[in-house]
């Protein structure tokens, strides 16, 4: 193809192969994340495994896995199974990691085992900024954002739910039992094919309606009088939509005003952002290591005694 850019030939074999560092760039975010992994005390921190047992298979080092989360962090790579592809495709990835690839499994284990040593970790992260004077010191803003969980919305319960849902199935059986009678009187030999079937729908909604009494009587021992079967602590909440509701969280977030760096986080189960103000403005001052602090935040979080 000539007058066109070419590439190289995939089968040509490099004399002098190239280093994996030649395809990092000197500003790439990745070198920020293997320096700050590297000085920091992980075993001080709460990170498990960061000493390593004398017998049995290696494992990864916390420091590793750290990496991976939080390269997926700044490139809004959630998934652990995604993550591992990256491990295996991203050239970032194989430099951050030396080339190791761990499974989606480990990484999960990884997040799910270390929860609060990666919190750790986040107050560190601020206190880096604060050094590094990346904080404005004086003004922060504060709003929550709803995260959707994997509970779906027919798994989650409350009392009007199961009350609406009890009459669409007395309703349902009602109908069936009217169409069972008009076929036996239309019908010479009494029963037939549609007959069962119809017999075969109102026992499986009998059996939903006997489940539905055990999660009524479960509901009522919860506190908010919500229960969540795929994922107990997800809770319905409404969102800015006209019946849109969702299953999920209510995640608080402080963000300096400088570099729009969050200083401070936490994920809650209620709906609103009513009482979440002065909690959220202490954790942020005492991450920030200010006595005073000017907090901005809007009306969903009016409130007299706030």
């Amino acid at each position: 193809m000539k007058r066109f850019v070419e590439g190289d030939d995939r089968k040509q074999v490099a004399l002098l192969p190239e280093c994996v560092d030649d395809y990092i760039g000197h500003d790439n975010p990745v070198r920020i994340i293997d320096v700050f992994v590297d000085e920091l005390d992980l075993a001080e921190l709460g990170f498990s495994g960061a000493t390593p047992a004398l017998t049995g298979r290696p494992s990864y080092h916390p420091g590793v896995m750290l990496k991976v989360y939080i390269y997926g962090y700044l490139n809004r790579v959630p998934s652990s199974r995604r993550l591992e592809r990256e491990c295996q495709r991203n050239v970032e990835m194989m430099w951050l990691t030396g080339r190791l690839a761990p499974d989606f499994k480990t990484i999960a284990d990884f997040r799910r085992a270390n929860g609060a040593a990666i919190r750790n970790v986040c107050r560190r992260f601020v206190e880096v900024c604060r050094r590094l004077k990346l904080l404005s010191g004086d003004m922060v803003a504060i709003d929550g954002s709803k995260f959707k969980a994997v509970n779906n919305r027919d798994r989650n319960y409350t009392a009007g739910k199961i009350d609406r849902r009890q009459q669409q199935i007395e309703e349902s059986i009602q109908r069936y039992l009217d169409a069972i009678e008009t076929a036996d009187r239309i019908s010479p030999t009494g029963f037939d094919v549609k007959t069962m079937h119809l017999y075969e729908k109102i026992v499986r909604l009998r059996q939903q309606m006997r489940e539905l009494a055990q999660i009524k009587k479960q509901l009522k021992k919860q506190r908010d009088r919500q229960l969540s079967l795929t994922d107990p602590d997800a809770r319905s909440m409404a969102t800015s939509g006209k019946g849109s509701g969702m299953v999920g969280y209510n995640v608080q977030a402080v963000v300096d005003a400088k570099h729009h760096l969050i200083v401070e986080h936490d994920v809650t189960n209620i709906g609103n952002d009513h009482g979440q103000l002065s909690r959220m403005a202490m954790s942020a001052s005492k991450a920030m290591g200010k006595p005073t602090l000017k907090v901005l935040a809007d009306r969903g979080y009016f409130s007299g005694p706030e």
